[in-house]
């Protein structure tokens, strides 16, 4: 079986990303990591600065096997990621809520991810913009070539780094509440509330000059 970056490829867990509380919900093949990553724009991503934790939200996007996030070349975050610190790189989708009999056995389903490693910068202005160009891309297909391109002094201005999905993992609950036997005969409603992300009605900027409408891309606009 291949353990490269292909979709069908299998990372073995490293003792940090094997899944110890029911192990049965982890999950080390590629197909599954890239779909769960794919399927969402904001991750967190930890780290710590003098011995003090921090965890910070920020939009990123997946390129093969690696994955990427951007930001201003004046945030601290970034100026300290770049210099090799380790990271933790986390992705999660709330899928429902599970009512149990109990509320012991009351749960979430979800999907989510967590890699382990250290992130590197983007270097040179051409290999910026293709990355900015493939984040564009990757949640408007077709944006990329109706908008200004950055500046020399906005690439500049930015900081983009990537990291490496060498050591990663995903976890996922799906399905029915999981009672203890005697509870079932509880007189009470149990079973999952579904819940997803969706697009609304584009809003227009303000300041939009008469005559133009919502892109396509917009209209079809899904997650994953």
């Amino acid at each position: 079986m291949p353990k490269d970056g292909s979709p069908d490829a299998v990372t073995a867990p490293s003792q940090r990303t094997r899944v110890r509380r029911i192990p049965g919900r982890g999950h080390y093949d590629r197909a599954t990591v890239h779909a769960i990553l794919d399927a969402g724009l904001v991750c967190h991503v930890g780290y710590a600065i003098d011995g003090q934790p921090y965890v910070t939200p920020t939009g990123y996007w997946r390129e093969g096997d690696r994955v990427y996030w951007h930001g201003s070349s004046a945030s601290r975050m970034l100026r300290q990621q770049k210099q090799g610190i380790p990271v933790c790189f986390t992705v999660t989708h709330l899928d429902g809520i599970v009512f149990a009999r109990s509320g012991f056995h009351h749960s979430m389903n979800y999907r989510s991810v967590m890699a382990l490693g250290k992130a590197a910068t983007v270097e040179g202005d051409a290999a910026k913009l293709a990355a900015l160009e493939a984040f564009t891309e990757r949640v408007a297909p077709g944006r990329w070539r109706e908008i200004r391109p950055p500046s020399k002094q906005e690439l500049k201005a930015t900081t983009i780094l990537h990291m490496d999905l060498a050591e990663a993992s995903a976890k996922i609950r799906t399905g029915d509440p999981v009672d203890d036997e005697p509870d079932y005969a509880l007189p009470c409603w149990a079973g999952v509330l579904p819940l997803r992300v969706m697009a609304g009605t584009p809003q227009a900027d303000a300041k939009l000059r008469a005559g133009i409408a919502a892109p396509g891309y917009l209209k079809r606009f899904t997650l994953g």
